[in-house]
């Protein structure tokens, strides 16, 4: 796969702003995530990455384990709400969209068409051209982004929330304004919903950390040590607010079947007395 420039230019906006690399929430799949409780408060789209979030890398196919959280996905948020923004499939490297049309048809949700890679600024340009076209136009701050890498998924995330709410001052100022922040992504929100009254405050970003199948392992241990050191260093909001938590359940864990005790030595003289 070809060089992503724009995650790779990524490092030298974090000198400024390294919160960029901060999600808003983290969990292992999108089975631990309420997507229903997202759209009752607020959220009105979806933006997922494909590979090792959804699907296997360079498959179309959903990972059979998550049919039913993708079900519940769909039906709170509609299946136009709900956009796959990968950096193969509708891409460039996706001659005449073949893989993005089967992707789509695989996972029942439309793919975007787009020209640069995750986390570029023309990318967000094209998400936004996408929600703002649909027939109830989805705003920047009602959108959830999901996906499995910090430097793309998480950073472009952070991004359009920091472009939406500076926009009038552009790219460079709104990454020497991030620069001088005093308060994190998570804080952000904070100062953007009330305890008892939430209000959407997104792009939320929700980072994945689960891994379906190896791969850029090295690259992914250098992302999770870098948002370590990020929170260590910055700190974390003293309270963090509940309403972001409460998109996230848990879920049980299979148990496994188990054979009774005496089945091993019924059978044992079933071979005796045959014997």
């Amino acid at each position: 796969m070809p060089l992503n420039i724009p995650g790779l230019l990524v490092p030298f906006q974090l000198v400024l702003y390294p919160r960029l690399v901060l999600p808003s929430i983290a969990v292992k799949d999108i089975r631990h995530i309420d997507f229903h409780k997202l759209r009752r408060a607020g959220y009105r789209g979806i933006v997922f990455d494909k590979d090792n979030c959804l699907t296997l890398p360079h498959k179309d196919f959903l990972v059979p384990e998550l049919t039913e959280a993708w079900k519940e996905c769909r039906e709170a948020f509609g299946d136009r709400h709900v956009l796959i923004v990968s950096n193969s499939a509708g891409t460039w490297l996706d001659a005449g969209g073949i893989q993005a049309e089967s992707v789509s048809h695989h996972l029942q949700a439309p793919v975007l068409h787009h020209k640069t890679f995750k986390p570029a600024y023309s990318c967000i340009s094209a998400i936004r051209t996408y929600f703002l076209s649909l027939s109830f136009a989805i705003r920047d701050e009602e959108l959830v982004i999901v996906g499995d890498r910090i430097f793309t998924d998480v950073v472009m995330a952070n991004r359009m929330r920091k472009s939406c709410e500076s926009s009038s001052k552009g790219i460079l100022g709104t990454t020497l304004s991030c620069a001088f922040e005093k308060s994190g992504t998570v804080a952000t929100e904070k100062g953007a919903s009330h305890v008892n009254d939430f209000h959407p405050a997104g792009p939320l970003a929700i980072w994945t950390t689960g891994v379906w199948e190896k791969e850029s392992m090295v690259m992914r241990w250098f992302e999770r040590s870098l948002v370590k050191t990020v929170e260590r260093w910055s700190g974390r909001p003293q309270i963090e607010p509940k309403e972001v938590h409460q998109f996230v359940k848990s879920v049980p864990k299979p148990v496994p079947s188990r054979a009774p005790w005496f089945s091993g030595f019924s059978d044992l003289l079933t071979q005796l007395r045959r014997g």
